[in-house]
């Protein structure tokens, strides 16, 4: 890692292989940003993640924080999760605002950036360099500063996926038309284009295939 201030992997898999050992590496602080819990998901990831929130508990000075968008409360078990991360000694807060950035920052000396999802897997970049990781640094802290505690959010009850809202998203993985989806909806096509479009925007997705993944990662294509 000293003579490779910058190096991509593509996959779980391979991020796990080369560079799992930093995610439990930080002595001081570990940030980090994501759309849903489903970013940062590998096995040896998550366990270090866990034990480094742990370790925010229990030493003086150390300090993790989680930041998300609001998908990532899109289903109870989510929200226990992020509840029991709170408990465990993190910070987590939600981001009103999509976020630019799916990263991991580790005492300001090691950042890993998630790339966009792709059938091959994802791509993340991991570097050391310092002004790379003073930029992104900097988009996080604004993030933070403008986003709401998870006790916050949660108590101001926003609205999660209504039962129409998972319909369409079902009709998105399902090969209906949109007209054909508008009528089992009831509703005019105008209208069910309009709320795909709006729910596309509420799942930060770029296309109808992507919010289609999205739910089903998310378990919102399920009866």
């Amino acid at each position: 890692m000293r003579n490779e201030r910058v190096f991509s992997v593509h996959g779980d898999a391979e991020l796990t292989a080369r560079a799992g050992h930093l995610f439990g590496s930080a002595r001081t602080e570990f940030l980090c940003a994501a759309r849903d819990l489903r970013t940062w998901s590998g096995p040896e990831a998550k366990a270090a993640i866990g034990g480094r929130v742990r370790a925010a508990a229990a030493a003086p000075g150390f300090t993790a924080r989680k930041l998300l968008s609001p998908v990532a409360l899109a289903d109870e078990e989510a929200r226990a999760h992020l509840r029991a991360v709170q408990g465990a000694g993190a910070l987590v807060r939600i981001s009103g605002s999509p976020l630019p950035h799916e990263t991991i920052l580790i005492d300001r000396r090691v950042m890993i950036l998630a790339g966009r999802e792709a059938p091959a897997g994802r791509e993340y970049t991991v570097t050391t360099s310092q002004t790379l990781i003073d930029g992104v640094h900097s988009l996080f802290e604004a993030l933070w500063d403008s986003s709401a505690d998870l006790d916050a959010y949660l108590s101001a009850d926003v609205p999660h996926l209504d039962a129409d809202g998972r319909t369409i998203l079902r009709s998105l993985g399902s090969g209906l038309t949109d007209q054909a989806a508008a009528q089992r909806l009831g509703v005019s096509l105008r209208t069910y284009r309009r709320r795909v479009a709006e729910l596309m925007t509420r799942l930060e997705a770029d296309s109808r295939f992507q919010a289609g993944l999205r739910a089903g990662e998310l378990g919102l294509r399920r009866a």
